[in-house]
């Protein structure tokens, strides 16, 4: 399980750039492309913070849908996968959002 080390290392950054304040708060952006699952981050990210500036913070996670543009044709697209066919058919597709995983917001008192 990958998101385990995922939310240590956002928990890390957090406290790091809290320097010393509580944070109540972390609203992350995780694009459907970025092979992470959301619920499998909520689940680790008590026990990661448990001790740190983060300790009862709440989580929160925005979905970025996964976009594409079409080397062919130029035509944008939605994407659910990598095997996204533009509507000229061609598959040479360039993935342009959603394969990322960033921390947008944090919430320090």
């Amino acid at each position: 399980m990958h998101e385990l080390a995922l939310t240590q290392s956002i928990v890390e950054v957090c406290a790091e750039r809290a320097d010393g304040a509580k944070v109540r708060r972390v609203t992350l952006e995780i694009g459907q492309l970025a092979a992470v699952m959301p619920e499998a981050l909520r689940f680790c990210f008590d026990v990661c913070a448990d001790g740190t500036a983060l300790e009862g913070a709440r989580l929160e996670i925005i979905d970025v849908g996964g976009r594409g543009q079409c080397r062919a044709c130029a035509a944008q697209i939605e994407m659910k996968d990598y095997l996204a066919c533009c509507s000229c058919g061609s598959f040479d597709i360039e993935c342009i959002a959603g394969e990322g995983l960033r921390v947008k917001e944090m919430e320090v008192v």
